[in-house]
């Protein structure tokens, strides 16, 4: 790293320390004191903002061996939890810091104290008013206890919580966050915040630096769903687990009851206790029940829900973490970007759709020591109680200071882009001060996150997602700007190679508008005249084979293959290329390859064939040309094969489409194969 980069950073080091005296914490201290006690860093940062948050080494020195010494005495690691049982008997009382979670037992509530290692500890009443999240999850706390023989259990009971203090920011000043906001410039607020989740922004391109910032958003912007598919080992969930004291992360399966609460009212669910709740292997919720994921659609698109005879309503935010298997280009050409999602999610259109941002996960590096920074950063506890302060307030309405949103953008869409603005917009610009330049970027930002959403609904084949052109007008000038998403390259999933005899493209769309594009690749061998299908090929797909095949066998010397197929069979399998599993029917497309396969004569390359038949050879029109048409030209078709009762469909299909793709006409199945065969 250079000196410049050096001095610059102490500079703004300084600069925080004097301005948020006391409310900062050198990053550098956290590793060291996290490696040898295994507490969230926000209880760590608590201590070391209290004890050794200075400019000044003897000072920092001095309240280190403060924090190592709290620890040493007052946190108890979960193997001494007898120890620290005995020193409260012992001496009566014992001030400690731990985790307290409560129950409800038969008509008492219990708390059970974590690392002390018992469940029946006494709490008064009032805590568990106050602290709601001890009833789900618990909190971190600076625990007074005090050791009294219980008459009633005959001591089966005797640890009584005198005082509870969370550990947490006592008060928290907007106004003054404000204020102090301005001092900085744009770019050292930056930096500064991406060294309070313990980053060093030296080295990161501007672009990263923002990425980190998105998955601050859901704590600072109520019901915001968000959605992090990446490689392992780059800190997906870390900012959840260990950032804030008012986010929970489940790692495994949960209930409706948990996460929604109980049918008698009796306890609340996690979503409306804590700000966010985060699934950190979002293919655990394979095995959860499908009234979870039912109940999470519901929520995530209005923030209520209906529990028994009430409509319930929450403010958590959602985060899905999980892990990518292959390398973004292999899964942007071959299938799409939710593909590592359970299928429960993935193959619901309607729940991806609800998900405001999907943050680039492959663009995150995986974490490597020289990018932990050793600079000053907020106590993350301090930017916990910013963010959760901000989350009162609305700043959707900045975004039509300047532009306006383009016309690809549904409601949906609207509402996705002005919440992950406006959550950025808090981030950033807490005091509501920004330039046009400064907002265009967070905008941009916003656009590419609900776009790369829009983007993956529209690989999976359904038409209503089919407007992906975001952009946004300014004002002033009247000028459009386009915006796009980095990873998104051509999907030419339409070879415009040769193919091989007996491989062919063909599409159908169902009653909804769901499009399918496929492969039907058919081989000859020694045989007898029969037909084997591929496993995969079945329902609507399998019967509109048989139908061809029958009619091939009726209609043979009509193409010219009576005697190759007398001695052959036909293999045939269907190749999903959109993996969205609609069932075509794909007749005219199987006649075809297996007049090609039968021939040794291949057909021409970029070419889509539509259209099904009967068993008489009577040509089906599909129900629509326009979806399965778009699909082909936007994966690199140049021609296609369609039913001459169609042709009055034609009027319906853009100027765009037809000039990119060549119709060519056909009444019967013999004149589609001559078409693009050639031959008698």
């Amino acid at each position: 790293m250079s000196n410049t980069a050096i001095s610059t950073r102490e500079a703004l080091g300084e600069k925080a320390n004097r301005l948020f005296a006391g409310k900062v914490v050198r990053k550098d201290l956290v590793r060291k004191v996290k490696v040898g006690a295994n507490v969230p860093v926000f209880v760590l940062e608590y201590l070391l903002g209290k004890y050794a948050a200075s400019a000044d080494d003897l000072t920092i020195q001095m309240g280190l061996q403060v924090v190592n010494d709290t620890l040493a005495n007052n946190y108890i690691r979960a193997d001494e939890s007898m120890k620290a049982q005995a020193a409260v008997k012992e001496r009566g009382r014992h001030t400690f810091i731990d985790k307290v979670k409560v129950r409800l037992v038969d008509s008492d509530y219990w708390a059970e104290v974590t690392n002390f290692g018992h469940k029946y500890v006494h709490i008064p009443q009032h805590y568990i008013r106050e602290y709601e999240r001890l009833l789900t999850g618990g909190i971190w706390a600076q625990i007074d206890m005090r050791f009294e023989y219980d008459e009633e259990s005959r001591g089966k009971n005797p640890f009584w919580i005198d005082r509870l203090t969370p550990i947490q920011i006592a008060t928290f000043e907007l106004e003054e966050y404000r204020r102090i906001r301005r001092e900085f410039s744009s770019d050292e607020w930056l930096d500064l915040l991406v060294r309070s989740c313990g980053y060093e922004p030296d080295e990161m391109p501007r672009r990263l630096k923002l990425l980190f910032l998105l998955r601050l958003i859901p704590f600072a912007e109520r019901n915001f769903n968000l959605v992090e598919l990446g490689p392992r080992g780059t800190g997906k969930s870390y900012i959840v687990q260990e950032v804030s004291p008012y986010a929970a992360l489940l790692t495994g399966g949960t209930t409706v009851a948990n996460l929604f609460g109980h049918l008698s009212g009796r306890q609340k669910g996690m979503v409306q206790i804590w700000d966010v709740v985060g699934f950190d292997e979002v293919a655990d919720l394979q095995k959860m029940p499908k009234e979870v994921i039912t109940t999470m659609k519901t929520y995530c698109e209005s923030g209520t829900f209906q529990r028994g005879q009430e409509a319930v309503s929450g403010d958590a935010s959602i985060a899905l973490f999980g892990n990518t298997n292959q390398p973004v280009d292999v899964m942007v050409q071959s299938s799409h970007l939710f593909a590592p999602m359970p299928a429960i999610i993935r193959d619901d259109m309607a729940f991806i759709d609800r998900i405001h941002c999907y943050l680039p996960g492959w663009e995150m590096p995986k974490m490597r020591n020289e990018l932990f920074t050793d600079g000053y950063g907020f106590v993350v506890d301090y930017l916990a109680e910013a963010l959760r302060e901000l989350r009162k307030h609305n700043f959707t309405e900045a975004v039509d200071r300047h532009f306006s949103l383009g016309s690809h953008l549904n409601a949906r869409d609207r509402k996705a882009v002005r919440k992950c603005f406006s959550g950025l917009m808090k981030i950033l610009y807490p005091h509501g001060e920004a330039t046009q330049e400064e907002l265009a970027e967070i905008l941009e930002l916003a656009l590419e996150g609900r776009r790369r959403v829009k983007e993956q609904l529209k690989k999976m084949g359904s038409f209503e997602y089919y407007h992906t052109s975001f952009s946004y007008t300014l004002q002033e000038t009247g000028e459009e700007q386009f915006v796009g998403v980095p990873e998104q390259g051509g999907r030419d999933l339409i070879s415009a190679d040769p193919l091989p005899p007996g491989t062919v493209y063909s599409a159908g769309v169902t009653a909804d508008g769901t499009v399918g594009l496929y492969r039907v690749e058919v081989s000859v061998s020694d045989g007898t005249g029969k037909l084997k299908l591929a496993g995969g090929v079945a329902g609507a797909t399998k019967e509109s084979v048989q139908r061809a095949f029958s009619f091939l066998q009726a209609r043979n010397a009509d193409v010219s293959v009576a005697r190759d197929l007398a001695t052959s069979d036909l293999h045939v399998e269907v190749i999903d290329l959109l993996a969205n599993r609609v069932e075509a029917d794909l007749g005219i497309a199987f006649f075809v390859a297996a007049c090609s396969a039968l021939r040794n004569a291949p057909v021409s390359p970029a070419l889509l064939i539509l259209g099904d038949m009967s068993v008489q050879g009577n040509i089906k029109p599909l129900r629509s040309l326009t979806e399965p048409l778009q699909i082909a030209k936007d994966n690199g078709a140049k021609r296609a094969l369609i039913p001459i009762e169609n042709k009055r469909n034609f009027l319906d299909v853009s100027a765009e489409i037809m000039e990119h793709v060549d119709p060519v006409f056909y009444g019967d199945p013999r004149t589609a194969a001559m078409k693009v065969l050639g031959g008698p």
